[in-house]
């Protein structure tokens, strides 16, 4: 596949997730939710990984990478964090931005 119908993919998921937030926010504290769709995505970006055997490169990484994608994680995080939050308070249509929906999540 190509990189555009990758973005393609991401932007149809992306879609399906403000949608799929919207509704699951309903009446669940939004840390709550933001908790519950993080162990979803966990066990499924960590399933991929471990069946392709992409975990064999975690001793090589260097310190630089790491510190760099652990940030990522706290920014990618405190978004959701916000991002569930105002889904709860306000219309999908107008908090969800597409950089939500990113490759970090």
């Amino acid at each position: 596949m190509t990189w555009w119908s990758y973005a393609l993919l991401s932007a149809l998921f992306a879609a399906l997730t403000a949608i799929l937030a919207k509704v699951g926010v309903e009446g669940v504290p939004s840390t709550l939710a933001t908790a519950l769709r993080t162990v979803v995505i966990l066990a499924f970006a960590w399933g991929i990984a471990l069946a392709r055997g992409e975990h064999h490169v975690l001793p090589s990484l260097g310190r630089k990478t790491l510190l760099f994608l652990v940030l990522s994680g706290v920014a990618t995080g405190l978004s959701w964090l916000a991002c569930f939050r105002a889904l709860q308070l306000g219309p999908a249509s107008r908090v969800w931005r597409p950089s939500t929906s990113s490759a970090s999540h």
